[in-house]
């Protein structure tokens, strides 16, 4: 007997959701229940007796694999759907990576770098080997190193790559192979892997390591993906070579919204599906619940021009709706001003409400010409957004002590925390600590560690306020195995100075930023809270905690 839940799709969701075994591709225009489809196929796989921890599904955001749980939970209950590996490319796979990383030799304390780790790591190898940081600016660099990564593009095989060096030296940029060696070497000594690393790793992990992949074969022996013509060349592989035993795979995606290649991804991924897997059975989902007529309309008439797709005919039954404006600029100042005199206009025709606009835009450095044409025509707005929590600095400087003493190794985490609140440990003595790190090619941690026995020019006030500060991190560290998270990040917050610093700071905006920090300690407690409804036998680790902050993945912000 089929599960009631079926009913609520229609013939061809039923029909994509019912063909559970071998590789399956729902080709789904935009509005056509896609989301509906995957949730569904992993709730009556779930309601037909296959365990949580044999499925895997993949998604782009935190935001839809938190959507699709909560809607699998409503379909199926809580128990079944605990154990599912469900959640971003990055976060599954730095999952994988925690139990397996000591065979690619990390060890399974790393730490994951988010962007601005990365550029800051970028930064100094420019600044240390002395190189021009205009032709070698850390945002460039990082381009081009995530390039590489997710082609599978190590740092020798970077630079003995005749085409990429071509292509560096006609752009004048001869050393990027170069400083792509060093910050992969100086990630490998700080223990830590940013977001391209995860997928890098996990294919090395693949490759080199067949009883490994055999191990997460059997584990995994149903896989869904989300937003596949998303994909790069490594997820892809690495999703090819987890089906490749029982081809037990579904994606779901659309060709004609792939719009991510700037970030790697690869059209030829869902376009080649059919011959990766020539057993394949394709559903197409061409009815677009969402929007008009109109709209439907429009995009059929622009995507047709598209000679390499895969057919499909995307059709509405809503109304026609509003006819589609399009505007003509010559630049993004005269596209602001029209938008804004448009709103003007409007508000005076119609007697609407400021509140009634919104303009959405692609990229943040948009907003600047908009805002500027907003305050000409005395168009009072409000622009959302702004800073991310995670990436204010006191936030990040308290996650900064969480990290170091999860990961000693972690340069990154050392800079930033070493002398905040002041301890009186300043940028020389910073730098002469870097210098020695590069020289005998350790992390900073184990050069303060062993300033008695390595041979170096800091006087006995330093060397006495390092040692303070070692002991400080090294204290935590011994206990961080067997305490639980909360009760240890309330202990760090306390003893590093930062909760009495911020907390003695009367002004609006100190006072802010304590409330941001007991918004951290409550985040923890909520995470270990979670931790424990899902793992009743096990205690939430800080590093537990400190993974599922770095997993917070750039995606969801971008």
């Amino acid at each position: 007997m089929e599960p009631a839940f079926l009913n609520h799709l229609n013939e061809v969701q039923k029909e994509a959701v019912l063909q559970s075994d071998g590789p399956v591709m729902v080709l789904a225009g935009a509005g056509s229940g896609k989301t509906r489809v995957l949730t569904y196929r992993v709730a009556y796989l779930l309601s037909h007796g296959v365990e949580p921890y044999n499925i895997m599904a993949l998604t782009f955001t935190n935001k839809a694999a938190n959507e699709m749980k909560e809607r699998i939970i409503g379909l199926v209950g809580d128990q079944k759907a605990k154990s599912l590996w469900m959640g971003t490319f990055h976060s599954v796979f730095a999952k994988i990576l925690r139990f397996e990383c000591e065979r690619i030799g990390y060890p399974n304390n790393f730490t994951i770098y988010d962007t601005d780790d990365s550029k800051s790591v970028l930064k100094a190898i420019v600044k240390q080997f002395q190189f021009d940081d205009k032709a070698y600016s850390p945002g460039f660099l990082l381009n081009r190193i995530s390039s590489a990564k997710m082609n599978l593009i190590d740092p020798e095989m970077y630079m003995q790559d005749p085409e990429i060096q071509y292509a560096d030296k006609q752009a004048n940029k001869p050393l990027v192979g170069q400083i792509y060696k060093e910050y992969w070497n100086r990630c490998r000594r700080s223990a830590a892997m940013d977001f391209d690393d995860i997928l890098y790793n996990t294919d090395l992990l693949f490759r080199e390591f067949p009883d490994v992949l055999l191990k997460y074969q059997n584990r995994f022996q149903y896989i869904l993906v989300d937003e596949y013509q998303d994909t790069n060349f490594a997820q892809y592989l690495i999703i090819k070579r987890l089906a490749a035993l029982r081809q037990n795979i579904a994606v779901v995606g659309d060709d004609a919204q792939s719009i991510y290649a700037f970030r790697g991804a690869n059209i030829q991924n869902i376009l080649n599906f059919s011959k990766d897997y020539p057993d394949h059975k394709i559903f197409k989902l061409e009815q677009n619940y969402r929007s008009t007529k109109n709209i439907v309309d429009a995009a059929n008439s622009v995507i047709v021009h598209n000679k390499s797709r895969l057919h499909k005919e995307v059709w509405t039954d809503n109304e026609g709706g509003e006819q589609i404006s399009l505007l003509k600029s010559s630049n993004d100042a005269e596209e602001a001003l029209m938008i804004a005199n448009a709103i003007f206009h409007n508000r005076m025709t119609y007697q609407l409400n400021n509140s009634d606009f919104a303009i959405l835009y692609r990229t943040n450095a948009q907003s600047r010409a908009l805002e500027e044409a907003m305050r000409k025509l005395n168009i009072p707005y409000r622009v959302y957004g702004g800073i991310s929590f995670y990436k204010r600095k006191e936030v990040k400087d308290m996650l900064g002590y969480f990290r170091l003493v999860v990961n000693p190794s972690d340069n990154e985490a050392f800079f930033r925390v070493v002398n905040y609140p002041t301890r009186g440990i300043g940028n020389t003595t910073i730098n002469k600590l870097s210098l020695l790190a590069t020289q005998y090619e350790k992390p900073i941690w184990d050069i303060v560690e062993n300033l008695d026995k390595i041979p170096n020019d800091l006087n006995s006030g330093i060397r006495r306020r390092l040692g303070d500060f070692y002991t400080l991190i090294k204290n935590f560290q011994l206990i961080e195995e067997k305490t639980p998270a909360y009760e240890l990040a309330k202990k760090i917050a306390a003893a590093s100075g930062m909760m009495k610093a911020l907390f003695e700071d009367k002004t609006p905006e100190g006072v802010s930023r304590y409330e941001n920090l007991e918004s951290i300690m409550n985040a923890v407690k909520i995470f270990e809270d979670e931790f424990a409804d899902e793992n009743p036998d096990a205690t939430a680790r800080l590093s537990d905690f400190m993974l599922q902050v770095a997993l917070l993945t750039d995606m969801d912000e971008k």
